[in-house]
């Protein structure tokens, strides 16, 4: 059974992942195997893998292919008609974002949800697949450890009824050629206009940045936290674009709302209106974030993964009071301030932060806590610098991971046990086979569903040296 036609496109109507020579463009009809990280399925045509989005294991899709050359090692592409449906698929929530629907019109979906076509069960089952695929793959385990449950742990039930919606506090945007706000297709530079977001909270939609004219602006990011404090809108200005013409745009914007220019080159912020800043609120504290600095983007998310990770800590003994602890790539110092309550005065606590604008935000919100010593620089740099007996160290690293250096240089310091935040399980998996190696292993892990309808997880692991 057809679920949707699409005879209407037109293979020169918006370029998809730089429409290469050879067989972009093109329609075939797939079986759709198992799903690989990323956000896609494997399939094979004429021996060939191609690496499906908008699928779902087990189905007979048609395909339009958007980047197949002679050349290339694999091949990619959308769904465009679905032949033999999957039982857990669903009707898209969002129309621009819906593969069938996009293409039907002619161009590319939006990125950023490509799991919205499946119930939030199946979503779940298939991270959890990739998670261990990762874990045997790259971690080198023989089989799934016996530490992790299996599952994807849903979170924010409560306050979305369990749809998956409305969980976003952080958003960004691009602009269309004609002024409008839109978001790019996958891997593509053709830019959609949208007129909602239904994974953004809704502060964000109360904005309704959508009805502006953005002539000028080449991006928009929004921070609205979760707290109900008041938000900001960022303009990343096109060259040449007038203070006057920033000003304009900032007075349209809804009063409540702070609004700033900043270069996302420079890392620089200018006020237009209101603050350059945004307060958050999570575990009992408050914390200035300056900008576009890192923030958890599901407002369910500090609250879990803070608790995850002390709950590891506390179980191993190794947050007490006068507990000697670390918080690496440290952002505005989230699990700082609840290690350094943990470890009281008379314990410490380095925090270590790359971006200068980021870690400034932490030495303000981390000011009334002396038992913290907060640190700008890269990670391995500053471990060699400070070397301390650590009992504990926590690691939450951008979606690379540590990498094999960093690893080194965090066994080499020798604390009693780690506590690895990650979203991204290959470069989490690869960095723990780095532990594996050196005679560490894996005491605990939790994985979390944190963002609904997208092909990410967040995981919590505790690492240990072997005994």
């Amino acid at each position: 059974m057809s679920t949707r036609t699409s005879r209407a496109i037109q293979p020169a109507a918006a370029p998809a992942e730089g429409d290469q020579a050879g067989h972009t463009g093109q329609e075939a009809v797939l079986d759709v195997g198992p799903v690989a990280h990323g956000g896609h399925c494997v399939a094979r045509h004429e021996g060939r893998v191609v690496f499906v989005r908008h699928a779902v294991p087990g189905e007979k899709v048609r395909v339009r292919l958007t980047d197949a050359g002679d050349d290339a090692k694999f091949w990619r592409a959308d769904v465009i008609e679905v032949l033999d449906p999957s039982p857990d698929r669903v009707e898209h929530f969002w129309h621009v974002a819906d593969s069938l629907r996009a293409w039907g019109h002619g161009h590319p979906p939006v990125g950023g949800a490509e799991f919205g076509h499946m119930t939030l069960a199946k979503q779940r089952s298939l991270k959890a697949d990739v998670l261990a695929e990762q874990l045997t793959r790259l971690a080198g385990f023989e089989q799934v450890p016996s530490v992790w449950n299996g599952a994807v742990e849903p979170v924010g039930e409560a306050d979305d009824g369990g749809t998956g919606l409305g969980w976003r506090t952080r958003a960004s945007f691009s602009v269309t050629p004609g002024g409008r706000l839109g978001m790019h297709a996958h891997r593509s530079d053709y830019i959609v206009p949208v007129r909602e977001m239904p994974l953004a909270s809704e502060a964000i939609n109360a904005l309704r940045l959508w009805d502006l004219d953005l002539q000028g602006i080449d991006r928009v990011e929004v921070a609205a936290p979760a707290n109900g404090s008041r938000p900001l809108v960022l303009l990343a200005p096109s060259p040449g674009t007038k203070d006057k013409r920033l000003r304009a745009i900032a007075a349209a914007l809804p009063a409540e709302a702070s609004v700033a220019a900043f270069d996302p080159l420079a890392g620089t912020v200018a006020q237009l209106r209101g603050r350059t800043w945004v307060q958050e609120s999570a575990v009992g504290h408050d914390y200035r974030v300056t900008g576009e600095g890192f923030w958890q983007i599901h407002r369910d998310a500090p609250g879990t993964l803070v608790g995850a990770v002390t709950e590891f800590l506390h179980q191993g003994d190794y947050l007490n009071p006068g507990a000697v602890v670390a918080d690496l790539y440290a952002g505005a110092g989230l699990f700082t301030a609840v290690m350094a309550d943990a470890v009281g005065g008379t314990g410490s606590v380095l925090s270590v932060e790359g971006a200068p604008g980021t870690s400034r935000d932490a030495r303000k919100n981390l000011h009334s806590s002396p038992q913290v010593e907060v640190v700008q620089g890269r990670v391995e740099r500053v471990l060699r610098q400070k070397p301390r007996n650590f009992d504990a160290l926590v690691l939450d690293p951008p979606r690379a991971g540590a990498g094999k250096a960093v690893v080194g240089q965090l066994v080499a310091a020798q604390p009693r046990a780690i506590a690895y935040v990650s979203c991204d399980p290959a470069s989490f998996a690869r960095d723990l086979g780095y532990f594996r190696r050196s005679g560490w292993g894996l005491a605990g892990l939790r994985a979390f569903d944190l963002y609904p309808h997208t092909h990410h997880l967040e995981t919590v692991a505790l690492l240990a040296p072997a005994p």
